[in-house]
């Protein structure tokens, strides 16, 4: 491939309140600098450090009976940002399909991530994550600013991204507070 066939990353300014439902503010104000892509990344490079003491034992831990393991707080992680990426994708190529939205304890209950070892969950992270950063790599500045509804909600691209980033800013800290201490 030749470099004129390469899109050029484009400045993302961050999302402005009318982009997205306010309950997302609690995800998206976690969020600092300019640089969605950046922290993107560096949030891969991080998790990934934060999983690499964690033993299956640590993994397989819940703080209280009735909250997920760690183990299935990152698989929460990984199907939220599929989900959210499909989204992004959807709306950043025009498609102004209403899409539904989901229900994280179930995706839980029945995805069966205790049943995985914690460096293969580690390395589907690793792995969502690239797929993550390459797909938003890939948007222009028009396709960041395009909206489409989920949820009954309408949100943008970039809004997107910065809700993607800022959930696993939430469950890192959880996992640091009450799991990985």
């Amino acid at each position: 491939m030749s470099d004129s066939a390469v899109i050029s990353p484009v400045s993302v300014a961050r999302p402005e309140a009318g982009e997205y439902d306010p309950y997302y503010e609690r995800y998206i104000s976690l969020v600092t600098g300019t640089d969605i892509l950046g922290t993107l990344e560096s949030q891969r490079r991080q998790m990934l450090l934060l999983l690499s003491g964690c033993d299956e034992a640590d993994a397989d831990f819940r703080y209280a009976p009735d909250k997920w393991s760690v183990k299935e707080v990152l698989g929460h992680v990984c199907d939220t940002e599929r989900i959210f990426a499909y989204r992004a994708l959807r709306f950043a190529r025009a498609d102004r399909t209403p899409l539904p939205g989901y229900e994280q304890d179930d995706y839980a209950r029945i995805a069966n991530f205790d049943a995985r070892n914690i460096s293969d969950l580690a390395a589907d992270f690793a792995s969502v994550r690239a797929a993550t950063i390459a797909l938003l790599r890939s948007f222009d500045a028009e396709a960041w600013q395009r909206r489409g509804s989920a949820n009954d909600n309408e949100v943008s691209v970039r809004a997107l991204a910065h809700i993607i980033a800022g959930h696993e800013l939430h469950h890192v800290a959880i996992l640091r507070e009450r799991y990985l201490k």
